[in-house]
C-alpha cells in the first residue's frame, strides 16, 4: 500500500509539475519576444533632413536687445523666413575660439536659384564682424541642407576678449527680400562648439609640404552603406568603396573618422542612365569637419552617362593647418568626425525620371596617426575632437556601436522574464516537495493503521 500510494503520488505531482514547467517556460519564452514592431510610417520626402535628437526650439530676433540665449554643447532648431535676418547671441571666454555651424533645411518642394543660401557671421557687442561665410544650393536648383559656419578665433585680431557675442543668420534670396511668409520659411539647425587654446605654444605656420598627389585607385568590389539624413545621423564610412541608391532630392550624410596625421581622400560616382538631357550639379559631393565647417564641395554635370566627381587634395590634419591662407586647408585643423555629404538634384527626375540612381564613394584614408595637441580646457562638446577605438571600429562596420533601445528593452526583459520564471520555479519545486512529503506521510499513517497487532 505505501509503496503504491506513494508512486501514485510522485506520478501526479511530476505530470502536474510538467505542466507547470511547461507554462513556465512559455512565458520567458514570451518575454523574450520582442513586442511586434509598429506598422512602418510613410517614408519622408527624399528631402527630409533629420534634426539632432532633442534640439531646443529658439525664435531668432530681428535686434540684439532680446536676443535668444545659446550654449555650446547643445543643438538648437529655429526657423528663417523669406529675407530674413536673425539675431542668436552666446557668451565667450576670452581664449576659446568658437565655431557656431548654421544649417537651413529649405522645404522639399521650393524653389531655388544657384545664388539662394545663407550668410552667417558673428559679431562682438559693438557689432564688428570677426567673420563671415555663405552657403548657397548651387547649379543643381535643388533645395538641400546647406551649412555655414559662424566663426570667432581667440588670438586674432578682430573680437577678441570674454563676453557676449552675436549670431546673425541671413537669408540670401534672389528674388528680392519681400514680405515674411511663414509658408516659406527655412528650417535651421544650430550646434555650437568651443575650442580652447593649446596648454603649449606650438607652430604658427602651416605646414609647407605635404602630399598632394592623386592617390592610386582603390580595388575591391563596393559594398552597400546607406547614409543617414542628418549630421546627427550620419553613418559611419571607413576606407573603401561603398555604394548607395539616390533618388532626386535625395541627400545623405556619412562620418570618417579622422585621427591627428591622417589625410583623407573622397570621390562620387554617379552611374549611368537612360533618357537625353543635361542636369549641371546633378550630383554634389561636400566635405565638412568636425564642427561642421565647409572643407570642400564638387558637383558634377550629367547627360545619363556615367561620371565621377573628387574633392580636392586635402593635407593631413594638423592643428596649425588654421593658419594657411586658404580656406580648404585652413578647416583641416582637428582630428574628430569629417562628414561626407551627397545630394542628387531633384533636377534628375524631369530628365531621366525618378531612379533610383546608383552612386558609389571611394573613401581613402592615408597617413600616419599621432597624438594631437594638448589643450589648457576642455572644448565643448567634450568629444568633438576626439577618435577612438569604437569610432575606428564603428567605421568599419557601419553602426554607432552603441546598444539601441530595443536591445535594451529585450535584455530587460531577459532579465525580468528569468527572475521571475526563476522564482516560479522554485516555488514550484518547493511545492511539489512538500505535497510529496505530506502525501508520504498519509500513506505511512493509513499502513500503519492497518497493520495487525500482535
Amino acid at each position: 500500500m505505501r509503496g503504491r500510494a506513494g508512486t501514485s503520488a510522485w506520478a501526479r505531482w511530476r505530470s502536474v509539475a510538467a505542466r507547470c514547467a511547461v507554462i513556465v517556460l512559455l512565458g520567458l519564452c514570451a518575454a523574450l519576444v520582442p513586442p511586434a514592431a509598429a506598422p512602418a510610417a510613410a517614408d519622408p520626402s527624399p528631402g527630409a533632413y533629420g534634426f539632432s535628437p532633442g534640439g531646443r526650439t529658439v525664435a531668432g530676433t530681428q535686434g540684439t536687445a532680446d536676443a535668444a540665449p545659446l550654449e555650446a554643447g547643445r543643438t538648437y532648431r529655429s526657423s528663417l523666413p523669406r529675407g530674413g535676418k536673425l539675431y542668436y547671441r552666446l557668451r565667450l571666454a576670452a581664449a576659446d575660439t568658437a565655431y557656431v555651424p548654421v544649417t537651413a533645411v529649405p522645404p522639399a518642394d521650393a524653389t531655388v536659384s544657384a545664388t539662394d543660401g545663407i550668410r552667417v557671421s558673428l559679431r562682438d557687442a559693438d557689432g564688428t564682424s570677426c567673420a563671415y561665410a555663405s552657403a548657397q544650393f548651387g547649379a543643381g536648383h535643388s533645395p538641400r541642407p546647406v551649412t555655414a559656419l559662424g566663426l570667432r578665433e581667440a588670438g586674432r585680431t578682430l573680437c577678441q576678449g570674454a563676453g557676449t557675442y552675436y549670431l546673425l543668420v541671413e537669408r540670401l534670396d534672389a528674388d528680392g527680400t519681400g514680405a515674411a511668409d511663414p509658408a516659406a520659411r527655412w528650417d535651421l539647425e544650430i550646434a555650437p562648439a568651443t575650442e580652447p587654446r593649446p596648454a603649449r605654444t606650438g607652430p604658427t605656420t602651416a605646414p609647407r609640404t605635404w602630399d598632394s598627389a592623386t592617390p592610386a585607385p582603390l580595388a575591391g568590389r563596393p559594398r552597400e552603406r546607406s547614409g543617414g539624413t542628418g549630421f546627427a545621423a550620419a553613418r559611419p564610412l571607413g576606407q573603401g568603396i561603398w555604394r548607395t541608391a539616390l533618388v532626386p532630392g535625395e541627400t545623405r550624410f556619412y562620418k570618417v573618422p579622422l585621427d591627428w596625421g591622417r589625410q583623407l581622400h573622397a570621390s562620387a560616382d554617379l552611374g549611368g542612365a537612360p533618357g537625353r538631357g543635361y542636369v549641371g550639379g546633378a550630383l554634389d559631393l561636400s566635405l565638412y569637419n568636425p564642427v561642421r565647417g565647409d572643407v570642400d564641395d564638387v558637383s558634377l554635370g550629367y547627360t545619363g552617362t556615367a561620371k565621377s566627381a573628387a574633392l580636392a587634395p586635402l593635407p593631413p590634419v594638423e592643428y596649425a593647418n588654421r593658419y594657411a591662407p586658404t580656406a580648404g586647408v585652413t578647416s583641416v585643423r582637428f582630428a574628430g568626425d569629417y562628414y561626407l555629404v551627397l545630394h542628387l538634384s531633384s533636377q534628375l527626375a524631369g530628365i531621366f525620371g525618378q531612379g533610383p540612381f546608383q552612386v558609389t564613394l571611394r573613401v581613402r584614408v592615408d597617413g600616419q596617426a599621432h597624438a594631437g595637441p594638448e589643450y589648457a580646457g576642455r572644448p565643448v562638446p567634450d568629444d568633438v575632437f576626439t577618435v577612438t577605438a569604437r569610432d575606428r571600429a564603428a567605421a568599419v562596420t557601419g553602426t554607432a556601436g552603441t546598444t539601441g533601445a530595443g536591445d535594451d528593452r529585450t535584455m530587460k526583459l531577459v532579465a525580468v522574464a528569468g527572475i521571475g520564471s526563476g522564482t516560479a520555479l522554485l516555488l514550484l519545486l518547493a511545492g511539489w516537495t512538500a505535497a510529496s512529503r505530506r502525501t508520504s506521510a498519509r500513506a505511512q499513517m493509513r499502513a500503519r493503521a492497518q497493520k495487525p497487532t500482535a
